[in-house]
């Protein structure tokens, strides 16, 4: 019996999910054109820079960010390889304190300021409970990461996503993920609005795509790889709180949380 664990939730074949930097106030179109194809993302927030103009305010944070993810970008946006423990203790948990002051949840995940980090601080961020950090450094890959907070992206939004889409939807055999990043106000500065506009029309609406948010990404994967198979390949018992989907002789199969699910 061949077991493959390489489905999102529903048996899905591929996930998609988009990553984007600063809270500065052209998230709001950016989401409005999210929620229209019913694509979802994570959006990195500066807790230092709400309320400051061109950046988005306080009280929208729980109402425009509703149905995506808010996670952290520190409070000030430093290097954080040349910050001191103490001071990157502070601008991880102090962000985290206040976004989910507004947001009404625990954030767990975050994208690196600047993009640039070293081995210190991904073991700092570990220390303090981050699950996840992004980078900027573009694979051009659909593959989940070995180490979440060495989350490399498949790209950023410039760099000819259409066919990023293309080689997506063509890949054969089930597991893609799909992580596009970038900062909104970049097509704002660009005037290009309609290349986001053609892509979420392009991506949205397939049965066989999970859109999820990057925390969701994390979670899922944390209990696919949890999953714990008999030494005949017959049965699986999930540890975890969520369904995992797994591929029996090339049919999807549900294993619920806490259970033993026998194939």
């Amino acid at each position: 019996m061949r077991v493959r664990t390489n489905l999102y939730p529903g048996g899905k074949c591929r996930a998609l999910t988009m990553s984007y930097d600063d809270g500065r106030i052209h998230d709001r179109r950016l989401i409005e054109i999210f929620n229209r194809y019913g694509i979802r993302g994570t959006f990195h927030l500066n807790s230092g820079k709400l309320d400051q103009e061109d950046f988005v305010t306080s009280a929208e944070v729980a109402t425009l960010y509703a149905g995506h993810e808010v996670s952290l970008h520190t409070v000030t946006h430093p290097y954080l390889e040349i910050t001191a423990t103490e001071e990157l203790i502070y601008e991880v948990m102090e962000d985290r304190r206040v976004l989910e002051s507004l947001c009404g949840y625990p954030v767990r995940g975050m994208s690196y300021p600047f993009g640039t980090y070293n081995t210190k601080v991904v073991e700092q961020l570990r220390a303090l409970g981050i699950r996840y950090s992004r980078t900027t450094q573009a694979t051009n890959k659909l593959y989940v990461p070995d180490d979440f907070l060495m989350w490399h992206p498949t790209c950023h939004h410039k760099n000819d996503i259409m066919a990023k889409l293309e080689s997506f939807r063509k890949r054969p055999g089930p597991g893609a993920l799909l992580y596009i990043w970038g900062h909104s106000y970049e097509f704002a500065n660009h005037n290009n609005w309609e290349l986001m506009e053609e892509f979420c029309a392009a991506a949205g609406g397939d049965k066989d795509t999970w859109y999820a948010t990057n925390i969701e990404i994390y979670d899922y994967i944390t209990a696919q790889r949890s999953l714990t198979l008999s030494a005949d390949r017959t049965m699986a018992y999930n540890p975890s709180a969520i369904s995992v989907w797994v591929g029996i002789e090339g049919e999807p199969v549900e294993c619920k949380p806490g259970v033993v699910t026998k194939f």
